[in-house]
């Protein structure tokens, strides 16, 4: 009976040594795969039960397979911005199909993060796995859920289009010459006098000086407003107006491309006085309080609005006349413009695809415009190891793993996200080889179990002759 055992416990050790091989086989053929983890083959031993006074009967060795999905591996650089790494703890959640998602599809979890974008804009990586992140809502913010897988959808950054921001602040840094000559006829000048002149110069009255101020309306469209002055009777104040082309605006009154007048005044030492100007009985052109020029959508009924030609929605913009580094100034020295400062974008296309550490996914655009599109998800769970692994270097919960816990990056344990990198599998070719040797010849020395067995059978059987 022992002889047998022995015989059995070399098959054994054959059987582990074999999967011992097998393990270390996928561990150097994945050598250069992103996000790999190891898998090492450990062993054993199978007693069998002794009886009193019976020779010892060997059990063998069974080998169980062991894997380190919880080793991290070493992070590179790469070039396109829609690689992405986890700096620590977490898996990206990914699906096997980029739309009409069901609860009943799968959902797996790799670190194989190498993703490029397909041909309908969603972002895959090299296993054909579409990655999961929360949506951004109209008002850019993402509702993250912990548990509900459901309400992650795969990030799509082809459906992204241009955009445009319009115009809500302006702020003007300008000088108006304290010695302009006084027109003789300012003593006629009335409201709308200039914005008149801009249309035909046979009628109204010639600024003294004007400001050009670029304007972006809700379509992106490039319109230019014109804030021009004139030097009244008093040496402190300035008759303003605010004024467009006849053909993009619409004013209140008379003449049509009038949108707003007023007065500016100003202190003895050349500063904008900001106590008359907040005196609605002194007729100012804005108050410092509330600077803001309204514009009426194209299809409002009256002015002042946006020419109905333009169809474009309302828009009001802050003319601070004061904020900016001088702001509107009256000393004894030329007109000029130092700054118009203005916010607002025209249309532009989608150029890059940034995203950041907090896996914030942004669309960038040629016109400096940013637009976040969604947030990517990653999960943690109790038991990293205990994860089964699938085909396509992913793995899905087991009973053993414990649940998912959804997380944004960088929050609650879970890793950040590093874009233009990769992780790099985590074997270790010295350790494999190394390991290799050792299997190879534990394998001999338990087929020369088997072999010693057999020539002491033979013995036993050569005994009756």
């Amino acid at each position: 009976m022992s002889i047998n055992g022995a015989m059995l416990a070399g098959v054994s050790g054959l059987a582990a040594n074999a999967a011992a091989l097998s393990s270390i086989s996928q561990n150097i053929s994945n050598v250069n795969t992103v996000g790999y983890k190891r898998v090492a083959t450990e062993f054993s031993t199978v007693v069998n039960t002794q009886a009193a006074g019976v020779s010892y009967s060997a059990g063998g060795v069974k080998a169980n397979t062991r894997q380190f999905i919880s080793q991290p591996g070493q992070l590179q650089r790469t070039t396109s911005s829609t690689d992405l790494a986890i700096a620590g703890d977490g898996f990206f959640v990914v699906t096997e199909k980029s739309e009409n998602l069901t609860p009943s599809d799968a959902r797996l979890f790799t670190r194989a993060g190498a993703f490029t974008i397909d041909e309908l804009g969603y972002l895959q990586n090299t296993s054909g796995f579409y990655l999961q992140g929360w949506p951004v809502d109209a008002d850019g913010n993402v509702s993250i859920d912990p548990s509900d897988l459901n309400r992650l959808s795969t990030i799509n950054v082809g459906k992204v289009g241009g955009a445009a921001e319009p115009t809500t602040r302006v702020s003007l840094n300008a000088n108006l010459n304290s010695a302009t000559d006084l027109d003789p006829d300012i003593a006629t000048y009335t409201q709308g006098a200039m914005a008149d002149y801009a249309i035909d110069p046979a009628n109204g009255m010639k600024p003294d000086f004007t400001i050009a101020v670029p304007i972006s309306d809700s379509k992106g469209g490039q319109q230019s407003l014109t804030v021009a002055f004139k030097r009244s009777a008093d040496p402190n104040v300035w008759h303003a107006e605010i004024y467009g082309p006849d053909n993009s605006v619409v004013g209140a009154g008379t003449p049509a491309n009038l949108l707003k007048s007023g007065n500016v005044y100003f202190t003895a030492d050349g500063r904008l006085d900001v106590t008359r100007m907040s005196d609605p009985a002194n007729n100012p052109l804005l108050d410092p309080a509330n600077p803001t020029l309204s514009l009426g959508a194209s299809n409002a009924a009256a002015g002042p609005k946006w020419a109905t030609h333009l169809g474009v929605s309302a828009q009001d913009i802050a003319f601070d006349l004061n904020a900016s580094a001088g702001g509107l100034t009256q000393y004894s020295s030329t007109s000029f413009v130092q700054a118009v400062f203005t916010n607002g974008t025209a249309f532009g296309n989608l150029t890059e695809i940034q995203i950041d550490d907090n896996g914030n996914v942004t669309a960038v655009f040629d016109n400096g415009v940013m637009r976040r599109i969604a947030q990517v998800a990653l999960a943690t769970f109790p038991s990293t190891n205990n994860l089964t692994e699938v085909s396509g270097n992913a793995y899905r919960v087991s009973q053993n793993s414990g649940t998912y816990n959804l997380k944004a990056p960088g929050t609650g344990g879970a890793g950040l996200v590093a874009a233009s990198q990769l992780e790099a599998s985590t074997v270790d070719l010295s350790a494999e080889f190394t390991s290799l040797i050792t299997t190879q010849r534990a394998y001999s020395a338990s087929s020369k179990i088997i072999t010693t067995a057999d020539e002491m059978l033979a013995e036993l059987i050569n005994i009756k002759r």
